[in-house]
This record gives structure tokens, sequence and C-alpha cells, in this order.
């Protein structure tokens, strides 16, 4: 079933057009560096050249009543194949730091995400597959999931803790700090030498040096590795380092899972 006033959009290109498009509202909500539209376009990037098959993003947009404006609310997603599909955030996966909630359905009142749900459980509802829907990274509260909760009481939400890595550099002896893009990225390949994971070592470089271009890396340097730290306005994020580093309490992280397959469906007909 179509809900009002909502569009859904298919497709790489047409997703990071309505992100670009979002900027306005992302800014309003303080979303973080990996709620915003650079970030997110780093992570199609990285999908649309990572193994077959390969996921499908889709927007589901809440527009402004007079269409000149940003959009009230938005939701970027990702969908992957399989005998059961699953629908997750984009960007979901991607190495972030952690701390604070890193994911955003933002949404600029309580009216607008309850729209936003139920776009996002019209495109579900209309696929004729088993799927699972799995929004993470989100701060408690979130207005849209609380919608999605309304709307189908049998979702599943999970909260929890998450761990904020420090910088703690500066005790262990001389550091060296830069954000030029040049020096991180000579920098950037002997400290992802440390990263086993061949696609955690991908994203990375892909993420950090596209945030590097606009001012939002910063690369620590010490004798026996470092730290690569996200600039988020006066804030600092902490992201990925050597191993070693300590850590501490963060912010409760919410995820809400739902789940629907045949029987469901048949159990809705009667």
């Amino acid at each position: 079933m179509n809900t009002p006033g909502v569009r859904v959009v298919a497709g790489r290109a047409g997703v990071v057009r309505e992100l670009r498009a979002a900027g306005p509202l992302l800014a309003a909500l303080r979303a973080p560096v990996t709620a915003r539209a650079p970030w997110l376009t780093a992570a199609l990037v990285l999908g649309a050249t990572g193994p077959r098959p390969r996921p499908r993003p889709v927007a589901v947009v809440v527009d402004d009543p007079d269409g000149r404006g940003a959009p009230r609310a938005l939701a970027a997603l990702v969908l992957r194949g399989g005998p059961r599909l699953t629908a997750t955030l984009l960007g979901d996966g991607l190495p972030v730091p952690v701390g604070a909630a890193p994911a955003r359905l933002p949404a600029r009142d309580d009216a607008a995400a309850g729209q936003l749900a139920a776009g996002v459980l019209g495109v579900l509802d209309r696929l004729r597959r088993p799927w699972t829907l799995r929004l993470a990274g989100l701060p408690l509260g979130d207005p849209t999931l609380r919608a999605i909760g309304r709307l189908r009481p049998e979702a599943a939400f999970a909260t929890a803790r998450s761990a904020r890595l420090v910088d703690a550099l500066d005790a262990a002896g001389p550091v060296r700090r830069t954000t030029d893009p040049a020096e991180v990225e000579r920098g950037l390949a002997a400290l992802l030498t440390r990263e086993p994971d061949r696609r955690t070592r991908a994203a990375l470089r892909t993420t950090a040096r596209l945030h590097a271009a606009i001012g939002q890396v910063e690369l620590a340097t010490v004798p026996d590795g470092g730290l690569l730290t996200l600039l988020d306005g006066p804030e600092r994020r902490p992201w990925w380092g050597t191993p070693g580093l300590p850590t501490e309490p963060g912010a409760p992280l919410v995820t809400l899972t739902l789940r629907r397959g045949p029987a469901l469906r048949l159990l809705d007909r009667r």
C-alpha cells in the first residue's frame, strides 16, 4: 500500500541525490558525520565494489508539503537478496567511531516520523518473499523506531551499551597529529597494515580518504601505532587505532528487528 506524502527512490544515483537534498534536515538535527551524505556516499561506493549479489540502495523520503523545502524525513536503506531479503540502514557494518549512536532516521517531527515508518514498512510489505528489517546503531528515543513499534507490535527492540575509544596517545610520549590530506594518505597505509580484515581495511581507507579531503579526519601517530579521529564540528570522535588504546562506557545504542514470512502473511488474511 502506498503511503501519502512518501516517495521511494531506488538506485545509487537517486539515493545520493536524496541524501544531498536532506542536508539541511541532517544539519538541523545535528546528525553525526556517520549519518551524513559524504559518509553514506562512501558506503554506496563500497557496496558497489563488494561481492555479488550487490546490495540495492533505496531511499524512503517524506517530502515537504509544498515540494520546495528539504525533505521532512528520510530513511536510506540497503536491501540484500537471498531466500530471505534483509533490509538494513545504509552504512550498517562500516567501522564507525562508537560511543555515540552512529546512525539516524532523520525526521523533522513525530508526524514525519510516523509517515517514514509507514513508508519503510510499505516498501517491505510489497515484497513477495520473506524479509527481515534490522535497524541498528540508533539513539534511544528515536521517533521512527517508536512509530514502527506502534505499527508492528511484534518488532523486537534491543539496547546495548557502546564503548568509546579514548585518545590516550599523549600520555605515551610525543605524538604527531595532522589533518593534511596528503599526510593522512601517507600515514594511512602504515596504520592499516595492523588491521587483519581486508574488507575493514578497504572501508577505513575509503571513508578516511574522503573525509580527510573535507577536513574531517585527524591522523595521530606515535612510534608504535596511531589513531584516526573523526572531527565532527567541535567534537572529536576517536575512530580506529592500534590495539591497546583504552575505552570508556559510551551511549546506549538501539536495534530494531522485525521479521515477516509466509506464515505471518497467512495469519494476516484471516
